[in-house]
């Protein structure tokens, strides 16, 4: 970590404590339509963008509504819950802090949409600690692809090699890594995060 000068974080299970909240909205937006959430469903849309599991679900369940209007229905109902019950992880704040001390540059990769994902560092009161903040659905590929950390790394100025990614996906890490970027995983991320505030 010594040679490190950026950090690129996940939001969604890395920052931000969402381990129910994507279940409870696909449970939720399903149960709209009469249906029951399916075990394997969670899984299947886990790794993708907005816009491909809008498009799964629509071939999935036949729906006669668009990917627009699937993604309009998921923003609205994450908008409420980002403005209302989403929070850091212990200790998040504080770890960010303590890397923007230290001059390191932070930069976020998500799948998010943008005015949800700035929503929630706003909320969570961390929107300043970072220097930018890139999206999936900007870039325009999901996280089977290294593209929204090579963007983000771009962003601030930095190469793969300079940067660690924060991920909970393990299959982004592998991602991630193999694009030469240090890789650190959101369950030792959160013991890190813990010790500062113990």
């Amino acid at each position: 970590m010594a040679d490190v000068k950026g950090a690129i974080f996940d939001l969604d299970g890395t920052l931000l404590d969402t381990d129910s909240l994507w279940e409870d909205i696909d449970r939720e937006f399903l149960s709209r339509r009469g249906i029951a959430l399916p075990d394997d469903y969670i899984d299947a849309v886990n790794a993708m963008s907005f816009r491909k599991a809008a498009e799964y679900t629509i071939k999935r369940f036949s729906f006669p509504d668009t990917a627009d209007e699937l993604i309009a229905e998921w923003n609205e109902m994450s908008r409420y819950a980002y403005g209302h019950t989403v929070h850091l992880y212990p200790g998040c704040f504080e770890y960010l802090e303590k890397l923007k001390a230290k001059g390191i540059l932070i930069a976020a990769a998500t799948d998010l949409d943008r005015e949800i994902a700035e929503s929630s560092l706003v909320s969570n009161g961390i929107r300043e600690l970072f220097d930018a903040v890139l999206t999936t659905g900007e870039v325009g590929m999901d996280k089977s692809s290294p593209a929204v950390f090579l963007e983000a790394a771009h962003s601030i100025s930095l190469a793969p090699s300079s940067c660690v990614v924060y991920e909970d996906l393990g299959s982004a890490l592998s991602v991630a890594s193999a694009a030469g970027f240090a890789v650190i995983d959101a369950a030792s991320f959160h013991i890190d995060c813990l010790s500062l505030i113990s």
